[in-house]
C-alpha cells in the first residue's frame, strides 16, 4: 500500500495557501521540517515545479518511506536526518543563508502512530519505546523503570496535564517493585486498575500518560523551544513560516515565539516608531486556526490541530 493511502496529510491546503506566496513562483526553497511520509512535502513539490524543499526528520523509517515517495522530485530534494532543532545547522549545510518557506507539522507522524511496535499508542500492545528517533537515547520503559516517584509526578502533571498524576506515579513505583513494566498493556492495566470508577467513563486513563511520556522521551518542548526562534531567524524577507500544534504545550510555545516577532520594540511613549523598532513578522492567522468540521469528519487526526502562521516583513536588526 502507498503511503497517501495511509495518511492523510492535516490542513494540506490550507499550508498550502499560506505558503504559496512565498514559495509558488520561481525557484524558492522550503524547510518541511517535519517530513514524516512526506504528504505536504509531495503536494507541494506536484504544485510548484521550480521549488526546492529541504526535508528534515529524526525518525529514520519517515525518512526512507519520504525517499522513496518524492524518488521523482531527487532533483529538487535534499533529505537531512536530524531533529527539527537542527533546522539552522541544515540549512547552513547547504550553503543557504536563508529559505523562503518552512512548515512545522508537530506530533506523532503515522509512521509511529500506525506501527504498532513503536509502542506510542495506547490501545496496542508493544514495548515501551516512544522513541522518534530509534538510533539514539532512552526509551518510555527506561523512564518508567528509572524516574523516581517525584520525577514521574511531575512530566505526568506538567506534561500530559494528568489531574490524577501523583496516583498513577504511586501506583506505578510499587507496580514495578514487584516486575518490570515492559509493554503498554501492562502500563494500561495499571493505570486502569489506579483510576477510580467515578473518573475512567471521562476518557481512557492511559492517553495523557503515554502522552506526557512520549513528550519526555523525545525532549519534544525544550526542541520546540530552540527550534522556532532558529527557524524564524532562517526565513528570508517575505517569507512565511506555518506551524501545526496538536496540544497546549506546544500551541503555547509557538504562540510566544511569534508574538515576539511580531510585536514593535520601541519603548513605551516613544512619539514615533523607529524602523529598527518595528516587527520583523506580520501574523497571517487570527489567533490559532482549527481544522473545519468537514476535515475533522475526513481525517480524525485534524481534530486538535491549531495552526499559526507569519511573514517576514523586514531583515533582523
Amino acid at each position: 500500500m502507498e503511503p497517501r493511502d495511509l495518511h492523510t496529510p492535516v490542513l494540506l491546503e490550507r499550508c498550502i495557501e499560506l505558503l504559496a506566496p512565498a514559495i509558488g513562483t520561481g525557484r524558492r526553497v522550503v524547510v518541511d521540517a517535519t517530513l514524516g511520509m512526506g504528504g505536504h512535502a509531495e503536494a507541494m513539490l506536484e504544485r510548484f515545479p521550480e521549488l526546492h524543499l529541504i526535508g528534515l526528520d529524526r525518525d529514520t523509517d519517515a525518512l526512507t518511506i519520504a525517499r522513496d515517495r518524492l524518488a521523482r522530485f531527487s532533483d529538487r530534494l535534499d533529505l537531512v536526518h536530524t531533529v527539527y532543532d537542527g533546522i539552522g545547522e541544515a540549512v547552513d549545510s547547504l550553503g543557504l543563508d536563508s529559505v523562503d518557506g518552512i512548515l512545522f507539522d508537530l506530533g506523532v507522524s503515522s509512521v509511529q502512530l500506525d506501527r504498532s511496535e513503536r509502542g506510542f499508542a495506547y490501545s496496542r500492545n508493544a514495548p515501551l519505546d516512544m522513541r522518534m528517533d530509534q538510533t539514539v537515547g532512552r526509551t518510555a520503559a527506561d523512564v518508567i523503570a528509572t524516574y523516581d516517584e517525584a520525577q514521574l509526578r511531575r512530566i505526568f502533571h506538567v506534561y500530559g496535564e494528568e489531574r490524577l498524576a501523583a496516583r498513577y506515579a504511586q501506583r506505578i513505583v510499587r507496580e514495578r517493585a514487584l516486575a518490570p513494566i515492559e509493554t503498554s498493556e501492562r502500563l494500561v492495566a495499571i493505570l486502569q486498575d489506579a483510576t477510580p470508577a467515578a473518573l475512567s467513563r471521562a476518557g481512557h486513563p492511559a492517553k495523557r500518560v503515554f502522552q506526557a511520556l512520549r513528550i519526555e522521551v523525545n525532549s519534544e518542548l525544550s526542541v520546540l523551544e530552540n527550534a522556532i526562534p532558529d527557524a524564524l531567524d532562517a526565513v528570508a524577507v517575505g517569507g512565511r513560516i506555518v506551524v501545526m500544534s496538536y496540544q497546549s504545550l506546544e500551541d503555547r510555545i509557538v504562540k510566544r515565539a511569534l508574538q515576539a516577532v511580531t510585536t514593535s520594540t520601541a519603548p513605551p511613549g516613544l512619539p514615533v516608531e523607529l524602523p529598527e523598532h518595528r516587527p520583523e513578522f506580520r501574523l497571517l492567522t487570527r489567533g490559532a486556526e482549527i481544522a473545519s468540521d468537514e476535515e475533522r469528519a475526513r481525517n480524525p487526526r485534524a481534530t486538535p490541530v491549531r495552526l499559526r502562521a507569519a511573514e517576514r516583513t523586514r531583515g533582523r536588526s
